[in-house]
């Protein structure tokens, strides 16, 4: 008799929770890569893929089962103005999705199923000055919508997962990526970055969450790249005003310094926390800037414990 095929994505986070990875960019830096380069870790898909193979499998090896791929910076403008044709930069995006792909390949007869996102940064990304923590960057929804649209269908046609639209700071930005990804035919969650009940750019976070209320292409809806303490009073609300698994993701608890591109002040990442998340309707859980393979392996060991 055939084995029955794996399941899909949402099937796998209806049966979840799911552990997600760490960050990126703090895991790179810690084997030696410079990242003060405007694309940050998006550079590396071009000069040191494997480094980005071995930051997936540290996150894969600490316990973790989903992979956001490196192309958070990644734009076809992005690369453009590093002398990077559009070809070009069309198949670094796909490699982002391809090395996250090898890194979960890595383990043979793995026990679970390991996941890949392919990551959606915001317009303020881009422009790597900060404004990413800001939004409000003075473009209209049809704007935001025509930039993000060719990257999208690029991580789209590599099939990820998942497409993971985050550290969205603003709910223009949230209504022009939920307008493209509709008919990409891959499932997707939202999540923003926040300060208190309001997103970055200042806007009510319980209307910002209900934005993608009625969209069926966006299986969870949360907050990332933000304070722990943050995330705490986020999952209920995510859950409560969509009805729909909450993603939740905060950084360490430092905070990022755009003028001299450096972290302040200490870490408040704590694995318990994860208890109230679940609790509250969390199903994709993990950690953003700051969070290494120790706190996604600590994590991992409270969620296996509510497995069990």
């Amino acid at each position: 008799m055939p084995a029955a095929p794996p399941p899909d994505f949402a099937a796998a986070l209806a049966a979840g929770p799911l552990v997600l990875d760490g960050g990126m960019s703090n895991q790179l830096a810690a084997a030696g890569h410079d990242l003060s380069d405007e694309l940050w870790s998006a550079r590396l898909l071009a000069d040191a893929p494997e480094a980005v193979v071995d930051a997936h499998r540290a996150y894969f090896a600490a316990g973790a089962e989903v992979a956001i791929t490196a192309s958070y910076q990644a734009s076809f403008e992005g690369f453009a103005r590093r002398g990077v044709g559009r070809a070009e930069a069309a198949r670094l995006l796909a490699r982002s999705v391809e090395l996250a792909r090898e890194a979960a390949r890595a383990e043979p007869g793995g026990r679970r199923r390991r996941w890949v996102a392919a990551s959606v940064g915001p317009y303020g990304a881009v422009l790597a000055d900060g404004s990413e923590y800001r939004g409000r960057y003075g473009l209209s929804v049809a704007r935001l919508a025509a930039f993000h649209r060719p990257r999208l269908e690029v991580l789209a046609a590599a099939r990820p997962d998942v497409l993971a639209l985050e550290t969205v700071p603003d709910t223009d930005e949230a209504e022009a990526l939920l307008e493209v990804v509709h008919g990409l035919g891959v499932p997707a969650w939202l999540s923003y970055s926040v300060v208190g009940d309001r997103t970055r750019a200042g806007q009510p976070l319980a209307e910002a969450f209900a934005l993608a209320k009625g969209v069926d292409e966006v299986l969870a809806v949360g907050v990332n790249c933000c304070t722990p303490q943050d995330a705490d009073r986020a999952v209920a609300l995510a859950a409560e005003v969509t009805g729909k698994p909450v993603v939740v993701y905060p950084n360490s608890g430092e905070s990022w310094d755009p003028r001299v591109r450096d972290w302040r002040g200490e870490p408040t990442f704590r694995s318990a926390r994860v208890r109230g998340w679940l609790a509250d309707g969390a199903l994709l859980v993990g950690g953003c800037c700051r969070v290494g393979p120790d706190g996604i392996a600590a994590l991992a060991a409270e969620v296996a414990v509510r497995r069990d």
